[in-house]
Parts: structure tokens; C-alpha cells; sequence
């Protein structure tokens, strides 16, 4: 990104919370805030991936991140907007990656559900990824997961309309997939709910290839206690109410993170 497009960017940017419905500027104070929650997990590839947010009532307009900021460079102004097909909206003159949002649009395009989509290539998460045997119910974090995690085999760098059909079929009805040889995707009716599935999803992996290198038996828990263990995640979920994503908030707010500007 050169300096002559940043400048024209920040004018821009400068009247932007005004140029937006309400609806559209919460939505990238909330999505700007998961970048920079993802930045300080570690859970970046430079300038690289993308999370994606549908704008409340503009069914096919998206939010992503501009090509060539950093995780913790992205804020509210600087989102970009699509629309399903990844082409640019607005005259704001940094640039997104349309084949970057090959892999979003497909999920979007199929789960109307699905407003805010995670991916990620972590080294946990690709080594995971690279296994057989996938994600493995040998945590708690892992459990979250059992039978509610989808497959889908490597086909390249994901460039091809033609596998997004495959991709959507791959993910079916559920909330997480693993592409194998490449990383992870979450997605949720939030972006807190896509958030919090990321980081227990890339937790799971951590802990699975730390157990794995250690060389010794694994222990694995019953397919019966594994179900009750899905099932009461999905349960404790309303009690816990946003509290953590809050928490999350005032994390940003005592870094002095400027994600809202």
C-alpha cells in the first residue's frame, strides 16, 4: 500500500461515521475489535486472511479487512465494503482481495446464519489440519467440537469458484471446518460467537499437538461422555450472555487499542 493511497484514505475516513447508518458503524467497531483480538492471540499470518462481517440489513453487503494492514492496524474506518462476489462498494481507495473472499462469499452466499466468518492459518491449526486423524476429543476445548466440526480436503490456494460448491457442502450446517493442509474457519450469527468458537478451536489445536509430542498413549474419553460434553457447551452458552466478549472489550480498552477509530 503506498503513501499516496493511505492519504486518501484517512481524508476520507475522516468523515466516514457520518457518511454511515448506525447499523453499518457498530458493525466495524465490533469486527475492527476482533481483528485486533486476533492480532493479540497471536493468531495472524501477516497480511494475510480475512474475517468478514455481514452489515445489519444489507443482506448482501460485507465488511472485511483492506489488503496490506496488519491485524492490529485494521480499525472501523478502514474496513472495506463489498459486496457477495467481493467487488468493492465505495470509492475508498485501498484495496481488498477478491480471491481472498472466494472462501467467505461461498459460506455467506449458502448460511444466511453465518453474518461473521473466521480464518486463520495458524501453525497449530495447519499442523491439525495436516493429520489423519483431524481434530481429536482429547480436551475439553477439543469436546466443544465433536461431531459438530466439518472436513474439507486441500485443493490449492483457494482461487477456484468451482470449489466453493464443496466448500459449502464440506461445512454443511455446522459452525467450524477444518481445511485440511491449510487451517481454520468458525463462523457465528456474531462476531463474538465466530470469535469464541476461533479461539477454542486454535486452542484444541494447541493442546492436541502439545499431547502428541510428548510421545506417550492419549487418553480419549467416551462417545457418550463426549456428546454430553458438546451438548452442555451449547447449553452454558445463553448464562454465559456476552460476558466474556465484554471482558475481551475492556482487554482492547486498557491496551488502548484504537479499533473504533
Amino acid at each position: 500500500m503506498n503513501n499516496d493511497k493511505m492519504q486518501q484514505s484517512l481524508l476520507r475516513r475522516a468523515t466516514l461515521r457520518h457518511r454511515v447508518s448506525d447499523g453499518e458503524w457498530a458493525a466495524r467497531v465490533e469486527l475492527a475489535a476482533c481483528y485486533h483480538l486476533c492480532a493479540h492471540y497471536g493468531m495472524t499470518d501477516m497480511i494475510y486472511n480475512h474475517i468478514s462481517l455481514r452489515i445489519p440489513g444489507e443482506n448482501e453487503h460485507f465488511l472485511i479487512n483492506a489488503f496490506g494492514l496488519l491485524y492490529e492496524e485494521v480499525n472501523a474506518s478502514n474496513l472495506v465494503k463489498v459486496d457477495i462476489d467481493g467487488n468493492q462498494l465505495d470509492d475508498d481507495p485501498l484495496d481488498v482481495s477478491p480471491a481472498g473472499f472466494v472462501i467467505h462469499s461461498a459460506i455467506h452466499r449458502a448460511r444466511p446464519d453465518a453474518r461473521c466468518i473466521f480464518h486463520t492459518h495458524t501453525a497449530a491449526g495447519v499442523a491439525v489440519s495436516a493429520r489423519k486423524e483431524g481434530l481429536l476429543p482429547i480436551s475439553q476445548h477439543a469436546l466443544r467440537f465433536f461431531e459438530r466440526i466439518g472436513y474439507h480436503p486441500f485443493e490449492g490456494i483457494a482461487l477456484d469458484l468451482d470449489e466453493q460448491t464443496r466448500l459449502v457442502r464440506d461445512i454443511g450446517s455446522h459452525n467450524a471446518l477444518i481445511l485440511e493442509n491449510h487451517g481454520l474457519l468458525t463462523c457465528g450469527k456474531t462476531v463474538r460467537d465466530a470469535f469464541e468458537l476461533m479461539y477454542y478451536l486454535e486452542t484444541a489445536c494447541k493442546i492436541q499437538v502439545a499431547a502428541q509430542s510428548a510421545g506417550s498413549s492419549l487418553i480419549f474419553p467416551s462417545e457418550a461422555v463426549a456428546r454430553r460434553t458438546a451438548k452442555q457447551f451449547e447449553d452454558i452458552d445463553p448464562f454465559i450472555d456476552e460476558r466474556d466478549w465484554k471482558a475481551l472489550l475492556r482487554l482492547l480498552e486498557r491496551r488502548q487499542s484504537r479499533y473504533a477509530a
